[in-house]
């Protein structure tokens, strides 16, 4: 139990928008939440933990995670998805947690009430698929194995975290236990926005970033970007979206003392552990002597300790009876045990019997002075099956220029049939995810 464990912690547990938090703080926020929620809780239920992070909804998370109940963590960021997400999880009741500590406590009934299985003797975590189509699959996480699986350090670390990815992310709850298992202090944001997180990274000298690609291209632009105030910074880590080469290298030579580490895991296996060939490169390797890997056809597969056992609302042939989950993920493989990812097995496009990998497009996109990043996809033709199309990210006003250098330099470096017959231009944003906004 985490309680156990922090208890013998000192200093700062947690810096939040309305106030800064120690391990004792914690401690005691846990222990309140014992005494007057227990009796208000019963085995088996399905609770919706409705917040973002804060010191109260982590405080809130800790004590539950010691209970015999699944744990559905639920970021609002739209009613659509908030609604679907509340239907597919039928929770009994919901908690929401306000960030100045209320809490309101709503017993939900549904109409259809889902009974969703607790992890024998444990706590479950329910998490949701983060496709953007479609009804969101829904699985079981063993929270309390999640947990356990991270090792307790012999003395507590100093290191402090910014946590950036969401309450409700896999990558987010990850990061949030192992640096209380380890005594670390976090910061956490009010808000994504560029020029707030590089104040906090100044203002409280944050060593490590984990984010996603699209923040880092947005946080170079902004106006409030000086490299003095990254001095602190140790290492970032990315994950969650594709890294474009040409950003990584850039970052690289901006902030060239910065360590990168490409992170990987998905909801279905949890995060494993990886190391980066070199911060300047997109080859990474998995170390993780607790779960195995194997690559068929090209295609990454994962057998995890933490691997659920499948969808609750969905289908799925990912799911292999010896306990491998097919990632969907295409890799290349490098000697030493390094591999890359080259895309995902369904944005394969096919034309006229030809096949184009977007990831192989985007990198000569990518290359082009004016494009900040790029997505290559597919539409439907009546001739070849389907045509390549790109939208091209670009902070310029005037982009008929670009246009012309892009066609130019796609003649020059592709293959006919890959060069993008379609191209459409946006501003690179963030989504309220954290990913770039497509």
């Amino acid at each position: 139990m985490i309680k156990d464990i922090i208890q013998n912690y000192s200093g700062i547990s947690v810096i939040d928008s309305s106030s800064t938090y120690s391990y004792k703080d914690l401690f005691d926020q846990i222990s309140k939440y014992d005494k007057e929620l227990t009796e208000k809780l019963e085995d088996n239920e399905n609770i919706l933990i409705y917040s973002d992070y804060n010191f109260y909804s982590i405080a809130l998370l800790l004590f539950l995670s010691s209970k015999k109940i699944n744990i559905i963590p639920v970021v609002k960021t739209t009613e659509k998805e908030f609604d679907v997400k509340i239907s597919e999880s039928s929770p009994s009741k919901i908690i929401k947690v306000s960030s100045d500590g209320e809490i309101e406590i709503k017993v939900f009934k549904p109409q259809n009430q889902k009974k969703l299985k607790v992890p024998s003797n444990s706590t479950g975590l329910v998490l949701f698929s983060s496709g953007t189509t479609g009804k969101p699959k829904l699985m079981i996480q063993n929270f309390t194995s999640l947990i356990s699986s991270i090792s307790i350090p012999r003395r507590q670390k100093s290191l402090i975290f910014l946590i950036f990815l969401m309450f409700d992310h896999i990558g987010g709850i990850n990061t949030l236990l192992k640096c209380l298992i380890s005594g670390s202090p976090i910061v956490i944001p009010k808000d994504r926005q560029p020029s707030t997180i590089i104040k906090l990274i100044k203002q409280y000298k944050i060593n490590i970033l984990p984010t996603s690609p699209t923040f880092l291209n947005l946080l170079f632009l902004d106006d409030d970007f000086k490299i003095d105030s990254f001095k602190s910074l140790k290492m970032i880590t990315y994950g969650t979206e594709r890294m474009p080469e040409v950003l990584l290298k850039k970052i690289n030579k901006i902030l060239p003392r910065v360590k990168l580490l490409q992170t990987f895991g998905t909801s279905e296996t949890g995060i494993l552990k990886t190391s980066s060939k070199s911060s300047d490169s997109l080859l990474f390797k998995i170390e993780d002597s607790e779960n195995s890997h194997k690559i068929i056809d090209g295609e990454l597969y994962l057998r995890s300790n933490n691997t659920v056992a499948g969808y609750e609302n969905h289908d799925s042939d990912n799911f292999l009876k010896n306990g491998w989950y097919k990632t969907g993920d295409l890799v290349e493989e490098f000697e030493g045990g390094y591999i890359k990812i080259i895309g995902r097995k369904n944005d394969i496009i096919n034309v006229g019997g030809l096949k184009v990998f977007p990831s192989e497009v985007e990198k000569i996109l990518n290359e082009i002075e004016g494009v900040l990043d790029s997505t290559v996809y597919a539409e439907s033709n009546n001739i070849t099956g389907n045509i390549v199309c790109a939208k091209i990210f670009s902070n310029l006003e005037n982009t008929q220029d670009l246009k012309s250098k892009i066609k130019s330099h796609c003649k020059e470096n592709l293959d006919k049939y890959k060069i993008p017959v379609r191209i459409i231009f946006s501003k690179l944003k963030l989504n309220a995810r954290g990913k770039k906004k497509s």
